[in-house]
């Protein structure tokens, strides 16, 4: 949480933090701003003293809702200092920089950088900033940084916003279900009332109309594949894919808050009109693992104990997985889980390298998406849903939706 940010900053040996780049589609700075209307900026924290967020004069009133200490970039001249530096973009933002931190008092000491920016310009940027501040330590964290440290943990509010978009997630969800049982089947085809057969691209363009009614954003895309896609975890689904009955369809739908705010994720697997015994046999299987390891779920506990425990399960009903063959491509193929917030992916983490520092912490959200593959049989199957570790320790989804694998559909 943010007010967990100078333990941590102290923990990761860090005296400040610059925070750089858009406010929006920026999951650090948008920790921080909320995710105002400012198309660059930066932010400035140094440890035991508040945020001071620079902006250009004219998102000055965007910078003000944040509620931050502000100050202008244009107060610094920034024509003069690329005059004085004879057109050399990268000493004059350096020395920019260099300005910004004498102004909170900040000349000495480890500087962690984060933000979403281009990397060549800052890059270059930074390195000229390290000759003038040879007192400072510019450090760029790999793995989980302070800052996602922080946001790991997650307060009332954030939770809110998460349950927000985990209902609009469901509604659309709902929506393509409803849309594709009113359509009629023909030559084991969904089509539509002009008889042209349903594909993958249309749904997904409803969906993305969908989430914009609703006010959400589908920046990272949506998971619709069929048949041999769907036993392929990440592939997206062929646009031109047609639907066909009787096949697994895995939908994985991740949206986020306009703007690049709190994500949700969910996923379903569906088979049209029936399903092939195959199918069902691999469904049951997923369910099972799934409510097993659900049930299991305590607040505190080590995250890879649970991927763990359903690499057990899995292989209990003759399937391959990663802690039996690390390289396998059929079977239980991925991790169960991870954190979710302003990013799609975050801490903490199931997976191979999680460490004992990723823990089900009161505050935390994460997925629990347990799934078996099987492209080369055109089978696949997943079961995602968003939980949140409260602060109480109890464990709860942030929105309930049926986990019926069949749709019906018009004969």
């Amino acid at each position: 949480m943010r007010k967990d940010l100078d333990d941590l900053m102290q923990a990761h040996n860090l005296d400040a933090l610059l925070v750089t780049g858009p406010a929006q589609h920026n999951p650090d700075m948008y920790y921080f701003t909320g995710g105002i209307h400012m198309t660059g900026g930066d932010l400035i924290k140094k440890r035991g003293g508040l945020p001071v967020l620079f902006h250009r004069s004219m998102e000055r009133d965007e910078a003000a809702r944040t509620g931050l200490q502000t100050r202008s970039l244009e107060a610094y001249d920034t024509h003069k200092l690329l005059k004085e530096h004879n057109g050399n973009y990268a000493r004059a933002n350096a020395e920019l920089y260099r300005q910004m931190l004498a102004d909170i008092g900040f000349t000495r000491g480890r500087l962690g950088i984060y933000g979403r920016v281009s990397v060549s310009p800052v890059f270059g940027i930074f390195t000229e900033l390290s000759t003038l501040l040879p007192d400072v330590e510019i450090v760029g964290e790999v793995g989980d940084s302070v800052i996602l440290e922080a946001r790991a943990t997650k307060e009332v509010d954030e939770i809110k916003r998460m349950r927000r978009m985990g209902q609009i997630t469901t509604a659309v969800v709902g929506r393509v279900a409803d849309y594709l049982s009113s359509l009629r089947s023909k030559d084991n085809l969904l089509v539509d009332g002009d008889g042209a057969p349903m594909t993958i691209g249309r749904v997904k363009q409803k969906i993305n109309l969908w989430l914009a009614e609703l006010g959400a954003e589908n920046p990272e895309g949506t998971i619709f594949a069929i048949g041999r896609d769907a036993g392929v975890p990440h592939s997206a689904g062929k646009n031109e894919d047609q639907l066909r009955l009787g096949e697994t369809i895995v939908f994985d739908i991740f949206p986020c808050e306009a703007g690049g705010g709190y994500f949700y994720d969910f996923t379903r697997t569906w088979c049209l009109g029936y399903a092939p015994d195959e199918a069902l046999a691999l469904y049951e299987d997923v369910s099972d693992v799934y409510q097993k390891v659900m049930a299991e779920l305590k607040a505190g506990e080590e995250c890879r104990k649970y991927q763990q425990l359903t690499c057990q399960l899995f292989e209990a009903r003759g399937h391959a997985t990663i802690n039996s063959n690390p390289k396998t491509q059929e079977g239980y193929v991925h991790s169960l889980g991870h954190g979710l917030g302003l990013a799609v992916h975050e801490a903490p983490w199931f997976g191979s390298g999680a460490s004992a520092e990723d823990r089900l912490d009161p505050g935390v959200v994460v997925t629990i998406e347990p799934g078996l593959y099987y492209p080369e049989r055109g089978l696949g199957c997943r079961l995602e849903d968003t939980v949140w570790v409260t602060h109480s320790g109890e464990i709860e989804i942030l929105a309930e939706y049926p986990h019926d694998l069949v749709l019906p559909v018009r004969s």
